[in-house]
């Protein structure tokens, strides 16, 4: 459970909002409250809050037992049991290894770089000994490469006081201006759109919890080559309503609500007849009954639910009702599309529905996406939602032809994810939250933002760029940064 979402979980329970987030912040989620003993909350709680905490979360009492345990030193039968508890108690929470191990070519790098007295960052490091993997290199030769390699990190790292938010904002916002503002087709299939160009833009740093188009790319673990098998995966993950596969009808005289199932529809959504009369047994019976087709009539299977009054408006709901029951498939997915992508079969899926698609056996979950940020987070964890940011707003970029610094997005995503939920870039999100009331009286709703800081009685302490140009004083970035003294020699 993520940080926010055990602090909601506990604020709803009657937990004080600061005492809710010391326990999240030390790692505790529900079930491990309702686990814990009073003796592992105190260490973060005082005694009192512990006990409170404990029984609004509804852990079983054990402040009762303790205290007969302690009486009867004697019996070795008590103690034992105790023993176990604490030990259970008192054992260190499972950490996920994030970063993998240091191997043999990395660690002769390391070993190197500490000769050189130098450094250079993990990911740069893994870079390197991959590339040299299968080398013969001296160690002279190791040394001078990676004195080199040094050199050009160092010239590449960003100047001190240097307004790093400023240039990746005019780094974005300047191809922004030459984006188009079209929808495009998908895959090459005239009936889906996806959102491109600046609305998608848009949509990303506003962290929309539904983006216009959403669209899913699902790859499937074997048998990515095997088309009727993709077909079938298709046809089931598809959401199917009674009035794609059936003719629904009304009858005012007998006020009764008449569907017809069509064989090939039926076919051609993989819904088999037997399927259908289970999704329908609780609410409509199956009879003939006589149809006009064309110039005649025939006797038709259809099923039938009646009414039960003569009320048009009664009738008219069951009718809306029966259109939308769903027969199979994932909520959310109205369309699956099947694109051939080398020799493997990939599915693409107008409407999303993250969570669903992955507890399906046969769905690789490791190549299985989503254009949805909110959704990612809300499945896969802030981190993952980070680098969605990162991957949608780049793509986005590339394909209007406009190439920006990948790092320029990171910072972005960055700002966007810090705090362990994914905020909007506007009033309602991080520009709405900063400190300084200037900044944000610049921003949006300037006559609001004062006359609250007026009343509230805030203070800004002019630390930013914004506030600084209001007040007419150099920023403090770059040489504002600085105070030089002067002192003329001679005197």
């Amino acid at each position: 459970m993520a940080r926010a979402a055990t602090v909601d979980a506990l604020r709803k329970r009657g937990v004080a909002k600061r005492t809710a987030e010391i326990l999240a912040d030390a790692g505790f989620t529900l079930e491990k409250l309702a686990a814990s003993k009073p003796e592992r909350l105190e260490k973060f709680l005082s005694k009192k809050d512990a006990a409170k905490v404990l029984q609004k979360v509804g852990a079983p009492p054990v402040e009762k037992p303790a205290p007969k345990a302690a009486k009867k030193p004697g019996k070795p039968r008590a103690a034992k049991p105790k023993e176990r508890e604490e030990a259970a108690e008192e054992a260190p929470p499972e950490i996920p290894e994030k970063t993998p191990p240091v191997d043999k070519g990395e660690q002769e790098i390391y070993d190197g770089l500490k000769e050189v007295g130098r450094y250079l960052p993990r990911a740069l490091v893994r870079e390197l000994a991959q590339k040299m993997k299968g080398v013969k290199v001296s160690r002279k030769k190791l040394l001078e490469v990676l004195n080199r390699v040094c050199d050009r990190y160092d010239s590449h790292r960003i100047d001190p006081n240097e307004s790093a938010g400023i240039v990746s904002a005019q780094s974005i916002g300047e191809p922004g201006t030459q984006m188009t503002m079209r929808t495009f087709h998908y895959a090459g299939v005239a009936e889906m759109n996806v959102t491109l160009g600046l609305p998608r833009l848009i949509e990303i740093v506003d962290a929309r919890r539904v983006p216009s188009t959403p669209i899913m790319e699902i790859q499937i673990k074997e048998g990515a080559r095997d088309l009727e098998k993709i077909r079938k995966i298709a046809q089931e993950i598809e959401m199917t309503n009674l009035e794609d596969i059936a003719d629904i009808e009304t009858d005012l005289v007998n006020m009764q609500v008449l569907i017809f199932p069509d064989d090939h529809r039926m076919k051609v959504r993989g819904v088999a007849m037997s399927e259908l009369e289970e999704r329908l047994r609780k609410f409509a019976t199956q009879k003939e009954t006589k149809r006009s087709v064309g110039g005649g009539s025939k006797a038709v299977k259809a099923f039938v639910v009646d009414a039960g009054e003569p009320s048009f408006k009664k009738l008219q709901k069951i009718l809306e009702q029966m259109k939308s029951t769903r027969i199979k498939g994932l909520d959310g997915i109205h369309r699956a599309i099947i694109r051939r992508r080398g020799e493997r079969y990939v599915l693409y899926t107008e409407g999303s529905n993250l969570a669903k698609i992955l507890e399906l056996p046969y769905v690789d979950p490791t190549a299985t996406s989503t254009n949805s940020i909110q959704e990612i987070f809300d499945v896969l964890g802030v981190e993952a939602a980070r680098n969605a940011i990162i991957k949608e707003a780049n793509d986005t970029l590339q394909e209007q032809g406009l190439t920006v610094d990948l790092r320029h997005i990171m910072l972005v995503a960055d700002m966007m994810t810090n705090d362990g939920d994914v905020k909007a870039i506007g009033r309602h999100g991080i520009s709405g939250r900063k400190s300084s009331v200037l900044a944000r009286a610049a921003f949006e709703i300037t006559a609001h933002h004062l006359l609250h800081a007026a009343i509230t009685g805030e203070i800004d302490a002019l630390d930013g760029v914004a506030e600084n140009v209001i007040v007419g004083q150099p920023v403090t970035l770059g040489t504002g940064a600085v105070n030089l003294v002067y002192r003329p020699g001679g005197k």
